[in-house]
């Protein structure tokens, strides 16, 4: 089984935007170094406790701190983005870093509504239909990367249409859901496929079927090739990675219920501010679907789910918080998830 990760960039409450990207840098080495397969950076908007906005920059920035992993989006929210803009974005990642990019684009806004206006209309942008028209948008941005370019038809001419001016490799294209609308297409266009199982938890089976049974070969897969991804909080007991784990189930709660969200609290914190009773049975059901353990326990649950779902990689999004007086500029708990799992699953 190949391991891989998913990061947020986190933010905690003793962070600035800059101590998150530090953090960052130092959690994708230790990945590279312990031979994680890929490195995925979200998109996600104006929250206090995800400083990842802006994918390609990450991607870049990652990239250029690490060796030889290969380091994506997880994903691109096509729907914000005019298809040309990513195209050239990625088409640059990938000459500076071949053979190392993959392009993750979702369908979801990754924002509120406010935010979703301001990305798509601030400064003229992508139009109402956006989301309707996102087969399509996928197309293009394929089509655009690829070392032909394409043939743009304006007023009866047809003018070429490049994202670099002479590539001569594309990244990999997958495409990311968390409900079937996504497996279907994937199917549809020969794309891999990735389901956010740390996300929904629900519907992964069925997701993965219909992407697998609907596959059809295209010129860049002959076969499906999926994997899915899980939150994970692995210490050297369980009883420390269940503590570490809290912060962030509390504040997944907090999304769910339309609750206070704020950056990420210290352990400490956490366990003085329990959430509400009601609430208890949503954290616990998260809490299950979860993997939180020892090593051993870890690298268990881990071969468990990627039997289940029969697939030969899983995508770790680290998700363990910080006991007070943490340095600020690193995340040792989601560092240490990283390098005991490995340790464990080799």
């Amino acid at each position: 089984m190949h391991l891989s990760v998913l990061d947020l960039v986190p933010v905690r409450t003793d962070q600035t935007s800059g101590d998150a990207l530090a953090a960052t840098r130092r959690l994708a080495r230790v990945a590279d170094a312990a031979g994680y397969r890929r490195y995925w950076l979200a998109e996600h908007h104006n929250m206090p406790a995800v400083a990842a906005t802006n994918p390609p920059l990450l991607i870049a920035m990652v990239a250029g701190a690490t060796d030889r992993i290969r380091v994506g989006s997880g994903g691109v929210m096509l729907p914000n983005h005019a298809p040309l803009v990513i195209a050239e974005q990625f088409a640059l990642l990938e000459a500076a870093y071949p053979g190392r990019i993959d392009l993750g684009i979702g369908r979801a806004p990754g924002s509120d509504p406010v935010t979703s206006f301001a990305l798509r209309h601030g400064a003229g942008g992508v139009d109402d239909d956006a989301v309707s028209r996102f087969p399509t948008y996928v197309d293009n941005v394929v089509s655009m990367m690829s070392p032909g370019g394409v043939g743009l038809e304006v007023q009866g001419r047809t003018h070429p249409l490049f994202a670099t001016p002479h590539a001569t490799s594309v990244p990999t294209v997958w495409l990311l859901g968390s409900s079937d609308y996504s497996a279907r297409l994937a199917a549809e266009r020969g794309l891999p496929y990735v389901f956010a199982h740390h996300f929904s938890g629900e519907g992964t089976a069925r997701a993965l079927e219909l992407y697998r049974s609907g596959f059809r070969p295209g010129e860049a897969l002959a076969e499906p090739r999926t994997f899915l991804t899980v939150n994970v909080s692995v210490a050297e007991s369980e009883e420390e990675a269940h503590r570490l784990a809290l912060p962030q189930l509390e504040s997944m709660v907090a999304l769910r219920t339309g609750g206070q969200l704020r950056p990420q609290r210290f352990v400490e914190e956490a366990e003085k501010d329990p959430v509400a009773a009601a609430h208890q049975g949503m954290l616990a059901a998260m809490r299950e679907r979860w993997v939180i353990g020892a090593p051993d326990s870890a690298a268990r649950q881990l071969h468990e789910l990627a039997s289940t779902y029969d697939v030969d990689e899983v995508m770790v999004h680290p998700v363990g918080g910080a006991f007070l007086g943490t340095a600020p500029d690193v995340a040792p708990a989601r560092e240490a998830t990283l390098s005991l799992l490995a340790d464990a699953i080799s």
